[in-house]
């Protein structure tokens, strides 16, 4: 195979070659399965070998029959080329997870193939290791892989009932209206009684990271949470009200909504650092949400929402200030959950800075936040928050 070059002409000539390699096997494919191939196939990441395989067998095999056809010439075509390695390294900053699922399935061939079981059994080990790896501890490459599997979170907070009704089958709302209307029909004669529902809708979430100078370590990984959080559940851009609110805090409080809101996450994260004046600065937790309650908690942003703060806890102002804030900021909010990296895989964490001794009666969940096993707790438990 000739060498393939960055303007992506090699990899289009690569996923069009290989509908003649499966016609040549005696599949029948015709020149829109190959389309819909190609097309298919930009939409996924190209360094995941698996998304590429579906996307052929969903695309190119219309018969069960040729299932195992099919599986000879992929491998064949895909795997047993080392070219097909560096075609998909062009197309994306490989993660450590990348990097290993191509060295396992585009490796030495030389010897017998490894069983398909072994090799997932591989991959999932590696992606399961560094689930449970401290933030403090990953290199640049590792938080590169974590920030892929952070944009596949799904943050669903529970639901509530609002005060606004519609049309439905319960009957404890009469709709009067509806009913008058539909017994105009009938001559005045009231047949059908109609009924109305309260709406439903998702709670908001809040969430507010400490980027001081103690939380360094964690604080671009929870950024980077906060902003998958906020393009895939929050409403559009710079509304007020959103589905989800960022703030960050070190000595002053910052909205960061806005700028998380840009769909690439390094420029978002470039716009939120230009924003946040007291970057790795000092830790003023009291005053920071006695400000948020003032300005924006009795405005309604936190009315009912979901309050989720990321912060160790170790706190420069008085005790007193953080107590009454998270006092005024429990009576607000429907849930407050607080994630304290210090905590760790400790289950007999018990607090010991003034911060956190002083804020704790007022949390409902008290989590870790250190690795993206924990992260992913908190997307678990937020349902359950009703």
């Amino acid at each position: 195979m000739s060498e393939i070059t960055k303007d992506g002409s090699e990899i289009l000539d690569l996923l069009v070659g290989f509908g003649p390699a499966l016609r040549a096997e005696g599949l029948s494919v015709g020149s829109q399965q190959v389309i819909t191939f190609c097309a298919a196939s930009a939409r996924l990441d190209p360094a995941d070998v698996t998304d590429l395989y579906w996307a052929g067998r969903a695309s190119l095999v219309t018969r069960q029959i040729d299932v195992a056809v099919y599986d000879r010439v992929f491998r064949a075509y895909f795997l047993g080329e080392k070219a097909a390695a560096h075609m998909f390294r062009l197309n994306a900053q490989l993660s450590p997870e990348a990097e290993t699922k191509i060295e396992l399935l585009c490796g030495d061939n030389s010897d017998d193939e490894r069983p398909e079981e072994e090799m997932q059994g591989l991959m999932a080990s590696t992606i399961e290791s560094l689930r449970h790896k401290r933030f403090d501890q990953c290199t640049a490459e590792e938080l590169e892989a974590l920030r892929r599997l952070m944009a596949r979170f799904r943050l669903r907070p529970p639901r509530r009932k609002t005060r606004r009704t519609k049309p439905g089958r319960s009957p404890r709302y009469p709709d009067l209206r509806r009913t008058i209307r539909r017994g105009l029909r009938t001559q005045g004669e009231m047949i059908e009684q109609c009924w109305r529902e309260r709406r439903v809708r998702r709670r908001k979430l809040v969430l507010i990271l400490d980027v001081s100078g103690s939380m360094a370590d964690y604080s671009r990984a929870l950024l980077q949470f906060s902003h998958s959080a906020a393009r895939v559940s929050s409403g559009p851009a710079g509304h007020l009200f959103g589905r989800v609110e960022v703030f960050c805090f070190g000595t002053h409080l910052t909205r960061i909504t806005e700028e998380l809101q840009k769909r690439d996450a390094d420029h978002a994260l470039a716009e939120a650092a230009k924003v946040v004046v007291d970057w790795e600065g000092g830790t003023k937790i009291g005053a920071s949400l006695d400000l948020f309650v003032r300005r924006w908690g009795r405005r309604g942003l936190c009315r009912g929402a979901i309050v989720v703060i990321c912060s160790d806890g170790l706190e420069r102002g008085h005790p007193e200030l953080l107590a009454t804030a998270m006092e005024r900021l429990a009576r607000l909010s429907h849930r407050i959950v607080w994630m304290n990296p210090l905590k760790g895989d400790d289950a007999q964490f018990r607090p010991r800075s003034v911060g956190m001794m002083a804020a704790l009666p007022f949390v409902d969940v008290l989590l870790s936040g250190h690795d993206l096993s924990s992260l992913e707790e908190l997307a678990e438990c937020l349902p359950a928050l009703a």
